[in-house]
């Protein structure tokens, strides 16, 4: 009975310990270089549905439900999706826009599992003709994937995922 009772504290002191390093956020993000000026490359970016041309997701399942609401390229426009097991099921809202430096927006998964994440596009002049485009998004980490964080990398994750759509709007904007 003891050696139960031993084992359930061990357990739970543990789980703890690992609750208290387990990193609390994320933010991953990943920058390219764009040969067009920044207002330009704004005005694209700001509009939902332009995303299905440069996304990596769009790409991995092309016969996705897709729905949009609300005026496109404002705040509170949200695009929806249900996708395959790569994509999941989520919505993409715009919450803040800064006109030809920055929109940003909350992407909230419902499938595989439900989560939160702010995103964000960030827009900076390079030499007067070039933009920079950062591309990311941050979040919290709930417990328990906040332990499950210590031997998963969010980065490597989705990093890949990242550059490859920079690396296609870099692609649909210079041609």
């Amino acid at each position: 009975m003891y050696t139960a009772l031993y084992i359930v504290l061990v357990l739970v002191a543990v789980i703890l310990i690992l609750a208290l390093i387990a990193p609390k956020s994320y933010d991953v993000n990943r920058s390219v270089v764009i040969s067009k000026p920044r207002n330009e490359v704004f005005d694209y970016l700001k509009y939902l549905k332009n995303m299905d041309h440069w996304s990596p997701w769009a790409k991995k399942d092309p016969n996705m439900e897709k729905k949009f609401t609300g005026t496109d390229g404002e705040v509170g426009a949200i695009s929806y999706w249900n996708g395959n097991k790569e994509v999941g099921e989520g919505e993409q809202e715009i919450t803040n826009i800064v006109p030809g430096e920055r929109i940003d927006g909350e992407l909230r998964f419902m499938k595989p599992w439900k989560s939160q994440s702010d995103c964000y596009l960030v827009l900076e002049d390079t030499d007067g003709k070039d933009t920079k485009v950062t591309w990311g998004f941050k979040g919290k980490n709930k417990f328990p994937m906040s332990i499950m964080m210590l031997f998963m990398s969010m980065d490597k994750m989705v990093g890949k995922d990242f550059e490859e759509g920079l690396s296609s709007l870099k692609t649909q904007l210079e041609n």
